[in-house]
């Protein structure tokens, strides 16, 4: 959810999506210091981007703030996150497929 004291976004990742996706996401632990805002506030704000076609800033003022979820997205693929995490899920969508 965004910081909107547990009322979030359609676009916000449920928790068996965060299940999934946040040991992608994660490139060092969560109580880093340099870590300011959580993870899944991060990837929330970046899924309603995405989701709203919105510019970065543009964002709500209860989300993260633009340049935090720009930096921290620009991390994410320079890591390869999103390509291994749709790798992996393409793998298991064919074993539950059968192939």
């Amino acid at each position: 959810m965004g910081n909107r004291g547990g009322v979030g976004y359609p676009s916000d990742v449920s928790d068996d999506e965060w299940a999934f996706v946040a040991p992608y996401l994660t490139l060092c632990r969560e109580d880093a210091k340099q870590r300011e805002y959580p993870l899944r506030a991060v990837f929330n704000a970046v899924r309603w981007l995405v989701r709203s076609g919105a510019h970065w800033r543009m964002m709500p003022n209860d989300l993260p703030p633009w340049p935090v979820v720009y930096q921290q997205t620009q991390r994410w693929i320079g890591a390869g996150c999103f390509e291994m995490m749709v790798a992996d899920l393409r793998e298991l969508l064919r074993e539950f497929a059968g192939r």
